[in-house]
């Protein structure tokens, strides 16, 4: 889920309501991030990630899309600068010490930008580079994005596939109306962003800010499943989406007003399901 209303918020003045970055880290990982399994699965098939991929993740947060890829055999390395609570998950779950003999050598977890994570001299370039973080749920959060596309490129083969992803269109996405509730609370803040639907050319447009050439998409239902509503309140307060709206008013009116939004998602068994549909891209290096 894209952090980009954390990012680009200002908080206003007074004392903020104290968020625990480990706690919502840890929740993320037990709740929300499983739900855009079956879209790194797709890539994964798609593209034929194995043993000869050299996989370079852009954003890659805890990391679980990096050990589903190293599941396949594929040499993985993440990047990240967000949140150093999911990529101390991400080591936890990815590098040797943790891991035994299970992890594949080569395996990194680099905080920081793109260029830290460049291969060392004499070793081969990456051959597939993903940004799994999706876009198109908030106005200006693919922002920065195409630069940072950019910025990898010199570090990848000629010709190598990189994939992007965002949200489909908000018809086919029940959790779009209950994320507005994020930006409807942020506003008096006035420098959060707002929520607008996805447009079907999002992708594409990052992708040619970023001088890649379109080689590709596909769409991939992410069903948003949780056992209860205060699951599904523990699992979206995680994305970080929601954090702009606790400054501007309190954590117990952000917990009141999402527990409604997800009223209407609830299953007579006390389950809460929302289908969701997501889209992503594959754009090819120069």
């Amino acid at each position: 889920m894209t952090p980009t209303l954390v990012r680009q918020q200002l908080p206003r003045a007074g004392t903020a309501p104290r968020v625990d970055r480990c706690a919502r880290a840890r929740d993320w990982v037990e709740i929300q991030e499983r739900m855009l399994v079956p879209l790194y699965e797709a890539v994964h098939r798609r593209l034929d990630v194995g043993t000869g991929t050299r996989l370079l993740g852009l954003g890659c947060g805890s990391g679980l899309a990096l050990l589903m890829a190293a599941s396949r055999g594929a040499a993985v390395t993440g990047v990240d600068s967000a949140s150093p609570e999911r990529m101390a998950l991400a080591r936890e779950r990815l590098l040797p010490q943790a891991w035994g003999m299970r992890a594949r050598a080569g395996t990194r977890v680099v905080e920081g930008v793109p260029e830290d994570a460049a291969r060392a001299p004499g070793d081969p370039l990456y051959n597939l580079v993903t940004a799994f973080e999706p876009i198109g749920c908030l106005a200006g959060d693919s922002e920065g994005l195409g630069e940072v596309l950019a910025s990898a490129t010199p570090l990848a083969e000629r010709g190598t596939p990189v994939v992007l992803a965002g949200w489909g269109p908000p018809e086919r996405c029940s959790t779009s109306a209950v994320l507005r509730v994020a930006t409807k609370l942020a506003d008096p803040l006035r420098s959060a962003g707002s929520w607008r639907p996805a447009l079907r050319d999002d992708l594409e447009e990052v992708a040619q800010r970023a001088g890649l050439k379109p080689d590709g998409s596909g769409r991939v239902a992410c069903p948003f499943g949780y056992a209860n509503v205060d699951n599904a309140v523990r699992g979206l307060l995680s994305t970080g989406l929601f954090d702009a709206a606790i400054r501007a008013t309190d954590q117990a009116q952000v917990d009141k007003e999402l527990t409604e939004a997800l009223h209407p998602h609830r299953r007579r068994d006390g389950t809460v399901w929302m289908p969701n549909v997501f889209r992503y891209l594959i754009a090819r290096t120069p």
